[in-house]
């Protein structure tokens, strides 16, 4: 109860003190390129239930017909203001909307593609016992993890053999010590890895 009052109370202030940041942002991203403002994306969440995450467009319409991955932060197809709005995470900001409706807290497991589920033992699919989050620990260590993809020989395999093993690992470890205050660490340490990069 205590962390879904925190998310309810926190992400309503976060509307609220942001829209007119949010506003801008908006516009900058009606200008920059054709399409909507916002990416909407099928993603798996608590109790392997599908639901649609909401991002600030951050790539060309159709983008995602060329892959599911992003390869790097200079991948082609995304556009100036996407490349600024994922610098610095802005591009989740309307995840304060998912956070709001139930959908996300904003720590846990980042929810992840159905095709990529897919790949999940049983033991994994502990992980949905849980909201997904904005941020959490396997969060934390892959904040490069576009980077690590653009540098793999096969990006795909890479990612499903080698990045999601290990987040899932992170995850898990994020279910075993999870509580309130373990939460308030990783938003702090989220903010300061921001502000740093």
């Amino acid at each position: 109860m205590l962390k879904r009052s925190f998310d309810v109370v926190l992400s309503i202030i976060g509307l609220c003190v942001l829209s007119p940041f949010l506003i801008l942002i908006s516009v900058l991203i009606i200008l920059d390129s054709k399409g909507p403002i916002l990416f909407v994306q099928g993603r798996v969440g608590k109790n392997n239930i599908d639901f649609n995450i909401f991002k600030f467009r951050t790539m060309r319409v159709q983008s995602q017909n060329k892959g599911l991955l992003t390869l790097g932060n200079n991948d082609s197809r995304i556009t100036k203001v996407g490349y600024f709005l994922r610098r610095y995470k802005i591009d989740e900001f309307p995840q304060l909307i998912n956070i709001l409706k139930g959908d996300m807290s904003f720590v846990g497991p980042r929810p992840e593609l159905r095709h990529y589920v897919n790949f999940y033992s049983e033991d994994d699919m502990q992980i949905f016992s849980v909201r997904p989050g904005i941020t959490g620990l396997a969060s934390l260590k892959y904040r490069n993890e576009v980077e690590l993809l653009k540098a793999a020989k096969d990006p795909e395999d890479f990612f499903i053999n080698t990045i999601i093993p290990d987040k899932l690992k992170y995850n898990k470890e994020y279910i075993r010590k999870r509580n309130f205050f373990f939460d308030l660490k990783l938003i702090g340490l989220t903010v300061i890895k921001v502000i740093i990069k």
